[in-house]
Protein backbone atom coordinates (compact mmCIF):
# COMPACT_ATOMS: atom_id res chain seq x y z
CA UNK A 1 0.00 0.00 0.00
CA UNK A 2 1.42 3.74 -1.08
CA UNK A 3 0.55 6.10 1.13
CA UNK A 4 0.18 9.48 -0.71
CA UNK A 5 -0.22 13.49 1.11
CA UNK A 6 -1.88 15.21 -1.79
CA UNK A 7 -1.10 19.11 -2.08
CA UNK A 8 -3.04 21.75 -3.94
CA UNK A 9 -3.78 25.12 -3.43
CA UNK A 10 -6.09 25.11 -5.98
CA UNK A 11 -9.52 23.15 -4.59
CA UNK A 12 -11.27 21.36 -7.54
CA UNK A 13 -7.47 19.76 -8.58
CA UNK A 14 -6.61 18.97 -4.98
CA UNK A 15 -10.44 17.38 -5.02
CA UNK A 16 -10.01 15.72 -8.30
CA UNK A 17 -7.01 14.06 -7.28
CA UNK A 18 -8.23 12.64 -3.90
CA UNK A 19 -10.61 11.26 -5.56
CA UNK A 20 -9.13 9.29 -8.58
CA UNK A 21 -6.45 8.46 -5.70
CA UNK A 22 -8.81 6.70 -3.55
CA UNK A 23 -10.11 5.17 -6.21
CA UNK A 24 -6.94 2.94 -6.60
CA UNK A 25 -6.68 -0.45 -4.26
CA UNK A 26 -3.26 -0.22 -3.58
CA UNK A 27 -3.21 4.13 -2.97
CA UNK A 28 -4.46 5.44 0.15
CA UNK A 29 -4.79 8.72 0.70
CA UNK A 30 -3.64 9.74 4.15
CA UNK A 31 -3.94 13.69 4.28
CA UNK A 32 -4.23 16.77 1.94
CA UNK A 33 -3.07 20.16 2.33
CA UNK A 34 -3.76 23.27 0.22
CA UNK A 35 -0.43 24.99 1.04
CA UNK A 36 3.02 24.52 1.80
CA UNK A 37 3.16 25.24 5.50
CA UNK A 38 0.09 22.75 5.94
CA UNK A 39 2.06 20.18 3.96
CA UNK A 40 4.67 20.41 6.00
CA UNK A 41 2.08 19.81 9.27
CA UNK A 42 0.79 16.82 8.13
CA UNK A 43 3.79 14.95 6.73
CA UNK A 44 5.00 15.41 10.38
CA UNK A 45 1.97 13.88 11.16
CA UNK A 46 0.81 11.05 8.35
CA UNK A 47 4.16 10.15 7.42
CA UNK A 48 3.47 9.65 3.76
CA UNK A 49 5.50 7.29 1.29
CA UNK A 50 4.38 10.13 -1.46
CA UNK A 51 3.83 13.78 -1.62
CA UNK A 52 2.09 15.05 -4.35
CA UNK A 53 3.50 18.24 -4.31
CA UNK A 54 2.06 21.86 -5.94
CA UNK A 55 5.22 23.89 -7.23
CA UNK A 56 3.69 27.06 -6.78
CA UNK A 57 1.04 27.96 -4.19
CA UNK A 58 0.83 31.07 -2.01
CA UNK A 59 2.57 31.41 0.98
CA UNK A 60 5.03 28.25 1.44
CA UNK A 61 6.40 27.24 -2.06
CA UNK A 62 6.34 23.93 -2.84
CA UNK A 63 10.39 23.75 -3.35
CA UNK A 64 10.67 25.36 0.43
CA UNK A 65 7.60 22.65 1.94
CA UNK A 66 9.92 19.82 -0.06
CA UNK A 67 13.22 20.71 1.88
CA UNK A 68 11.24 21.07 5.00
CA UNK A 69 9.39 17.81 4.57
CA UNK A 70 12.78 16.20 4.04
CA UNK A 71 14.52 17.51 6.82
CA UNK A 72 12.38 16.49 9.42
CA UNK A 73 12.42 13.37 8.16
CA UNK A 74 16.23 12.90 8.56
CA UNK A 75 15.96 14.28 11.30
CA UNK A 76 13.33 11.64 12.81
CA UNK A 77 15.14 10.00 15.75
CA UNK A 78 15.72 7.18 15.54
CA UNK A 79 14.74 7.16 11.32
CA UNK A 80 12.20 4.16 11.64
CA UNK A 81 10.58 5.08 7.93
CA UNK A 82 12.50 6.30 4.70
CA UNK A 83 12.20 9.16 3.35
CA UNK A 84 9.28 10.21 1.58
CA UNK A 85 9.89 10.92 -2.34
CA UNK A 86 8.14 14.51 -3.49
CA UNK A 87 6.72 14.05 -6.52
CA UNK A 88 5.86 17.77 -7.91
CA UNK A 89 3.00 18.97 -9.80
CA UNK A 90 3.92 21.89 -12.19
CA UNK A 91 2.66 23.67 -15.26
CA UNK A 92 4.86 23.70 -17.58
CA UNK A 93 7.73 21.02 -18.13
CA UNK A 94 10.23 23.65 -18.25
CA UNK A 95 8.70 25.60 -15.15
CA UNK A 96 11.18 28.20 -13.61
CA UNK A 97 11.30 26.27 -10.54
CA UNK A 98 12.32 22.86 -11.96
CA UNK A 99 15.91 22.99 -11.28
CA UNK A 100 15.18 24.36 -7.81
CA UNK A 101 12.95 21.58 -7.16
CA UNK A 102 15.71 18.70 -7.75
CA UNK A 103 17.80 20.62 -6.00
CA UNK A 104 15.88 20.27 -2.81
CA UNK A 105 14.98 16.65 -3.11
CA UNK A 106 12.17 16.23 -5.76
CA UNK A 107 12.28 12.92 -7.12
CA UNK A 108 10.32 13.70 -10.00
CA UNK A 109 7.79 16.15 -11.91
CA UNK A 110 3.83 15.79 -13.00
CA UNK A 111 2.34 18.17 -15.42
CA UNK A 112 -1.05 18.90 -14.16
CA UNK A 113 -2.85 18.37 -17.55
CA UNK A 114 -1.43 14.65 -17.54
CA UNK A 115 -3.87 11.94 -17.54
CA UNK A 116 -4.97 9.52 -15.06
CA UNK A 117 -3.13 7.00 -16.32
CA UNK A 118 0.05 9.12 -16.44
CA UNK A 119 -0.38 10.24 -12.73
CA UNK A 120 -0.45 6.55 -11.53
CA UNK A 121 2.21 5.73 -13.70
CA UNK A 122 4.32 8.50 -12.09
CA UNK A 123 3.44 7.33 -8.59
CA UNK A 124 3.80 3.92 -9.62
CA UNK A 125 7.90 5.08 -10.83
CA UNK A 126 8.38 6.90 -7.73
CA UNK A 127 7.43 4.64 -5.58
CA UNK A 128 9.68 2.53 -7.09
CA UNK A 129 12.39 4.33 -6.67
CA UNK A 130 12.82 6.10 -10.05
CA UNK A 131 12.94 9.65 -11.51
CA UNK A 132 9.47 10.11 -13.23
CA UNK A 133 10.61 11.36 -16.15
CA UNK A 134 12.81 8.85 -18.92
CA UNK A 135 16.22 9.75 -18.13
CA UNK A 136 16.79 11.66 -21.58
CA UNK A 137 13.98 14.02 -20.78
CA UNK A 138 15.64 14.53 -16.76
CA UNK A 139 18.65 15.14 -18.60
CA UNK A 140 17.57 17.83 -21.11
CA UNK A 141 15.87 19.63 -17.80
CA UNK A 142 19.07 19.40 -15.82
CA UNK A 143 21.29 20.88 -18.53
CA UNK A 144 18.70 23.45 -19.49
CA UNK A 145 18.50 24.78 -16.12
CA UNK A 146 22.33 24.34 -15.12
CA UNK A 147 23.27 26.42 -18.29
CA UNK A 148 20.80 29.50 -15.95
CA UNK A 149 22.57 28.25 -12.38
CA UNK A 150 24.93 31.19 -11.37
CA UNK A 151 28.26 30.26 -9.71
CA UNK A 152 27.29 31.90 -7.14
CA UNK A 153 24.86 29.18 -5.75
CA UNK A 154 27.19 27.12 -3.76
CA UNK A 155 30.32 25.49 -3.27
CA UNK A 156 29.77 22.01 -4.10
CA UNK A 157 30.26 18.97 -2.17
CA UNK A 158 33.80 17.63 -2.24
CA UNK A 159 33.73 14.36 -4.70
CA UNK A 160 37.38 13.53 -3.29
CA UNK A 161 35.12 11.36 -0.67
CA UNK A 162 33.81 8.97 -3.46
CA UNK A 163 35.75 5.88 -4.88
CA UNK A 164 36.82 5.79 -7.91
CA UNK A 165 33.65 3.26 -8.56
CA UNK A 166 31.14 5.39 -7.23
CA UNK A 167 32.38 8.37 -9.53
CA UNK A 168 32.04 5.81 -11.96
CA UNK A 169 28.51 5.33 -11.15
CA UNK A 170 27.53 9.27 -10.24
CA UNK A 171 28.76 9.70 -14.00
CA UNK A 172 26.56 7.57 -15.51
CA UNK A 173 23.77 8.05 -13.56
CA UNK A 174 23.83 11.79 -14.59
CA UNK A 175 24.75 10.60 -18.49
CA UNK A 176 20.43 9.14 -17.92
CA UNK A 177 21.61 5.51 -17.81
CA UNK A 178 19.80 3.03 -15.83
CA UNK A 179 20.62 0.77 -13.06
CA UNK A 180 20.34 -1.90 -15.91
CA UNK A 181 22.95 -0.22 -18.02
CA UNK A 182 25.11 0.62 -15.59
CA UNK A 183 25.36 -2.41 -14.64
CA UNK A 184 25.90 -3.99 -17.89
CA UNK A 185 28.59 -1.25 -18.94
CA UNK A 186 30.52 -1.64 -15.92
CA UNK A 187 30.39 -5.54 -15.65
CA UNK A 188 28.88 -5.51 -11.74
CA UNK A 189 25.52 -6.30 -10.81
CA UNK A 190 22.41 -4.19 -10.61
CA UNK A 191 22.48 -4.66 -6.80
CA UNK A 192 26.30 -3.36 -6.88
CA UNK A 193 25.31 -0.41 -8.92
CA UNK A 194 22.60 0.32 -6.00
CA UNK A 195 25.36 -0.17 -3.14
CA UNK A 196 27.51 2.29 -4.99
CA UNK A 197 24.68 4.45 -5.65
CA UNK A 198 23.89 4.81 -1.65
CA UNK A 199 27.02 4.71 -0.53
CA UNK A 200 27.60 8.02 -2.69
CA UNK A 201 24.30 9.53 -1.59
CA UNK A 202 25.18 9.11 1.54
CA UNK A 203 28.46 10.37 1.92
CA UNK A 204 27.56 13.57 -0.17
CA UNK A 205 24.51 13.77 2.23
CA UNK A 206 22.20 13.58 -0.87
CA UNK A 207 18.18 13.00 -0.68
CA UNK A 208 17.30 11.56 -4.05
CA UNK A 209 18.79 10.57 -7.34
CA UNK A 210 18.03 13.86 -8.74
CA UNK A 211 20.01 15.72 -6.39
CA UNK A 212 23.22 13.00 -7.53
CA UNK A 213 22.43 13.75 -11.39
CA UNK A 214 22.26 17.69 -10.39
CA UNK A 215 25.29 17.79 -8.49
CA UNK A 216 26.92 15.72 -11.13
CA UNK A 217 26.36 18.78 -13.28
CA UNK A 218 27.01 21.44 -10.79
CA UNK A 219 30.36 19.56 -10.22
CA UNK A 220 31.81 19.50 -13.53
CA UNK A 221 32.11 15.41 -13.28
CA UNK A 222 29.61 15.73 -16.60
CA UNK A 223 29.58 18.59 -18.95
CA UNK A 224 25.98 19.50 -20.26
CA UNK A 225 26.23 18.71 -23.93
CA UNK A 226 28.81 17.32 -23.77
CA UNK A 227 28.55 12.83 -24.54
CA UNK A 228 30.62 10.54 -23.37
CA UNK A 229 32.69 9.83 -20.10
Amino acid sequence: MTRVLVVDDQFLIRAGLVALLRAVPDIEVVGEAADGKEAVERAAITHPDIVLMDVRMPGMSGITATEQILAQARDRKPLELPLPRVLMLTTFDLDEYVYAALRAGASGFLLKDAGPERLLAALAAVAGGDMLFAPSVTCRLIEAYTRRVESAVGTPADLGALTIREVEVLRLIARGMSNTEIADSLFISEATVKTHLNRTMNKLDLGSRAQAVVLAYETGLVTPGVSGG
